[in-house]
């Protein structure tokens, strides 16, 4: 069965303040079933991870990260991926930059307005809780627990509060993807630039990603060729806004508490699982733009980024998925 033998199905909406786009080729009778599966796993991630309703049962937990506190499934499986990953990445993941974040100003969430515009952090003050522009502690290493039991589930964040924002969203396109697994001949889950792509594409030949240009252009820098694999970008081109006069964003260096990366405007990683495709483009954004290339090589990553003048650079396994760039790159 190829996949231009018959329309794709396809849903799309709204999800934790990003687009979400699925389809499904050469759908099969289960296809819809499948699809409605996928959108309530973003659903069911939202209401579980969210840190911008102060019911959540995330939030919840961060009332009181010093003791249990029962959660559903997904928040306690995200907070176990998490810990993964800040095991995994030294400490350069890690969610326990809340604080760091609130104090920037980013304390609602930047969907947009009744108006249609987006709405950004507010400016002109860094909190209370640490200054403008004074480091954050050392925070050491991050220790959650986490406890399943029959029909209950149950977390202690080890004393800090946490944000979930990235990883959850990955956690997300995952688990929507796998409800997709066949229910066509293949099928792309994309919820603002963090994908799980499933078998050939449409030609047959992979599924076509563009790299967006973080300056804000209209044309991609690169166009890869992905078959059964996820991506993820981290990118101050969206949440950047400004504090006591200089530029912030949400990207949150752990050791300092202030926004990393200085060097970067986006970091695009390609691996097998999208999840971790977001921990490491994020780890490799803040490890630092001269440590790029060795750490992706180390841990067989393709990566791709855009540095602050605007130059494109791709590792060697990066630049043996690209199926096109502007002759200028």
């Amino acid at each position: 069965m190829t996949a231009n033998r018959s329309d794709p199905a396809s849903l799309a909406f709204r999800a934790m303040a990003t687009d979400v786009t699925m389809r499904v080729l050469c759908p099969r009778p289960t296809a819809a079933a499948a699809l409605e599966r996928a959108r309530a796993a973003f659903a069911r991630v939202e209401a579980a991870c969210t840190r911008f309703d102060p019911n959540s049962p995330l939030m919840r937990a961060n009332a009181d990260p010093s003791r249990w506190h029962d959660v559903p499934l997904e928040c306690a499986l995200a907070i176990e991926e998490a810990a993964d990953a800040h095991l995994a990445t030294a400490g350069l993941f890690d969610p326990r930059v809340l604080d760091a974040l609130v104090d920037l100003g980013y304390d609602q969430t930047m969907e947009r307005d009744a108006s249609g515009a987006r709405r950004y952090p507010r400016t002109g003050d860094a909190g209370a809780r640490h200054g403008a522009g004074e480091p954050h502690p050392a925070l050491g290493r991050w220790r959650p627990r986490v406890h399943h039991g029959v029909n209950r589930h149950r977390v202690h964040l080890g004393g800090a509060r946490i944000d979930l924002g990235g990883i959850g969203k990955g956690l997300a396109v995952r688990w929507a993807a796998r409800e997709l697994v066949g229910a066509g001949a293949g099928a792309l889950v994309n919820a603002g630039g963090d994908c799980q792509l499933l078998g050939e594409g449409p030609s047959g030949s992979g599924w076509l990603v563009g790299m967006e240009d973080p300056r804000g252009g209209t044309e991609p820098l690169a166009v890869f060729r992905l078959r059964d694999v996820g991506c993820a970008t981290s990118s101050v081109r969206l949440r950047r806004w400004v504090v006591d006069g200089r530029e912030v964003h949400h990207i949150i260096d752990p050791r300092t508490g202030l926004s990393g990366g200085s060097e970067l405007l986006s970091l695009t990683v390609v691996n097998v699982d999208v999840a971790w495709a977001e921990v490491w483009s994020k780890t490799l954004f803040l490890a630092g733009i001269d440590r790029i290339e060795e750490i992706a090589g180390k841990l067989d990553l393709a990566a791709a980024w855009v540095d602050r003048h605007g130059e494109v650079q791709l590792n060697p396994a990066a630049r043996a998925l690209v199926a096109w760039e502007p002759a200028h790159v």
